[in-house]
């Protein structure tokens, strides 16, 4: 017995085949993006939350040095690798007051809003979460348990500093 394969059943293999490799391509690496020499620590009330594939955003407003609110979207992990973190809805309310560190993007223009990479993300009650993408290029910093860090890569803004 032969099968034949319909050449419209074919036609529509090879087209799923190209869109999903071109999504998978389109993906970027850390250093497209972000500037490892730009350590940021954003301290501020969560304002939003963006449960988006291929990464979730974070939305916080920090409060600057003169009392006034710059809002930072700070890139995290998929929603699904977060949620296995232990990160929730109910964890990441508009409200919370959060600490993030991360690094800043490339281009460092923040109108109307910065952008970053969050790495680590820490709660009032001392709840610590890595919140960052492994293996995309991002520096080795200790953040992500299962990666070990490298001196020179370890350049994030201290947890006490402002």
């Amino acid at each position: 017995m032969r099968i034949r394969i319909q050449p419209t059943l074919a036609a529509l293999a090879v087209a799923g085949a190209v869109v999903t490799g071109s999504s998978t391509l389109a993906h970027h690496a850390f250093s497209a993006e972000f500037d490892a020499n730009l350590p940021i620590r954003v301290q501020g009330e969560i304002v939003q939350v963006d449960w988006i594939n291929p990464h979730a955003w974070v939305h916080v407003a920090h409060v600057k040095e003169d009392g006034s609110k710059q809002v930072w979207q700070l890139e995290a992990g998929t929603p699904n690798t977060l949620l296995r973190r232990g990160m929730t809805r109910t964890l990441l309310q508009p409200g919370t007051e959060v600490v993030v560190r991360g690094y800043q993007s490339k281009d460092q223009i923040c109108v109307p809003i910065c952008s970053g990479s969050g790495r680590d993300i820490q709660f009032p009650d001392g709840r610590k979460f890595f919140m960052g993408s492994s293996g995309t290029g991002a520096p080795r910093d200790g953040a992500d348990p299962r990666e070990p860090a490298r001196a020179e890569d370890q350049n994030l803004p201290d947890e006490e500093q402002e």
